[in-house]
């Protein structure tokens, strides 16, 4: 599997291709700033992207995806519950000073044991509230095996967790999210964030002051 992750200002938001190494088919994860890095990435390797793939719907997460929408057209997901933040994406940008492009309306609303095919690889998404109430955290493998790759948007950082004092957000949902769902793919899953460098599970679980401290 091919994972590449571009970041880009203002917010430093992470993008991602996962690619399918042998098919050469791929999803694009959160198309923020660096969108169009991530799409030259695709282009010069010769990856076809058959999905936009979003872990929720804050304005950095998503300022790519009309970009993505027009050079691709191929269909975009969400979950349900964060439509209302997709929709006022333009009202939060300029919260910012930023002009943000209207999104296109949105292709698929995740549903509950959702697969999503590209090659020989798959997504499932797993809805993971606590920073905004349509958060989903995409797990990522082969198929047939269970994937080992967490994209996690903002929910759980290398060494913190999501801000919750944003519309939707809620702290006891955010925890009751990363124990009870982001926990129970075991140590070794490996963590892709929305800000930051990625880590695994076994590491936030036993040294992130904010899960410690909380989890015990």
């Amino acid at each position: 599997m091919v994972i590449e992750t571009q970041a880009a200002g203002p917010f430093m938001q992470n993008g991602f291709i996962v690619a399918c190494d042998e098919s050469r088919e791929a999803v694009i994860i959160d198309p923020g700033d660096g969108v169009r890095d991530l799409l030259a990435f695709a282009e010069r390797n010769s990856l076809a992207i058959r999905h936009i793939l979003l872990t929720h719907a804050h304005v950095d997460h998503v300022t790519g995806v009309g970009a993505a929408k027009r050079a691709l057209n191929v269909p975009i997901y969400l979950h349900r519950d964060d439509l209302f933040l997709y929709d006022r994406a333009v009202e939060s940008g300029a919260m910012f000073g930023l002009h943000v492009e209207t999104p296109p309306p949105i292709d698929v609303f995740y549903s509950p044991g959702q697969v999503i095919a590209f090659g020989s690889c798959e997504a499932r998404p797993h809805h993971t509230p606590g920073h905004c109430p349509g958060g989903v955290c995409l797990q990522i493998g082969t198929r047939g095996q269970p994937g080992k790759d967490l994209f996690v948007g903002d929910t759980l950082f290398a060494g913190s967790i999501g801000r919750t004092d944003l519309p939707g957000g809620d702290y006891h949902t955010l925890i009751s999210s990363i124990r009870d769902v982001l926990f129970a793919f075991g140590d070794d899953a490996v963590v892709h964030p929305g800000h930051g460098p990625a880590t695994t599970i076994g590491r936030e679980r036993k040294s992130n002051p904010f899960l410690v401290a909380t989890l015990g």
